[in-house]
């Protein structure tokens, strides 16, 4: 009896994992926005729920292109682009993350502890989008390491967004976003 209650268990927590990951696809207002292992500095206004705002969030900055504005929380430093959206199950449309670097170069990012998938879009200095991965794949907090997804693009910035959203917002390679001064050693 006791391993049948054990074995219930773990198949309820495997289709709990399971369900995370996929919360950022369906629109659930109700459910939950974080895991608890989010990072406890993300704005309250890019997750699409209700959360306890930080003491002190990361600043926010609005990037505008393709007839689009996006309101971006920044990562410019090493602890925060590690960080970054791991453990967020919903963002909001048009609200992501600008990780911030010292220089273009190409960038990969591997996506542990991402719960919801995303698009990546990586930018130059000017502004120009070079790469796009669209509807990267999310992972659950059981994945093995060798099962993340990871991606690698060209560029100075890379923009996380909610999957879809690029397209929706006509984010490709080539349109130029116009960004504030961005850098890794500002505070924001």
């Amino acid at each position: 009896m006791r391993d049948a209650v054990l074995a219930s268990l773990a198949v309820a927590a495997l289709f709990a994992g399971a369900a995370c990951a996929r919360g950022a696809a369906e629109s659930n207002p109700s459910g939950p926005v974080v895991a608890s292992c989010v990072n406890p500095a993300l704005p309250p206004e890019l997750l699409d729920g209700k959360v306890q705002a930080p003491a002190k969030p990361l600043g926010v900055v609005v990037a505008t292109g393709s007839g689009v504005t996006l309101r971006l929380a920044v990562a410019n430093d090493e602890a925060t682009r590690e960080k970054g959206l791991m453990c967020v199950l919903r963002l909001k449309p048009q609200h992501g993350m600008i990780f911030v670097f010292d220089q273009v170069a190409n960038w990969e990012f591997w996506m542990k502890d991402t719960l919801a998938p995303l698009d990546m879009v990586w930018v130059g200095d000017d502004g120009t989008i070079e790469d796009v991965a669209a509807n990267v794949p999310a992972s659950t907090l059981s994945t093995s390491d060798d099962a993340v997804a990871r991606r690698r693009g060209y560029g100075r910035f890379v923009i996380e967004l909610a999957a879809g959203e690029a397209q929706t917002d006509g984010l490709k390679r080539g349109v130029r976003l116009k960004l504030p001064p961005l850098s890794t050693s500002s505070h924001y």
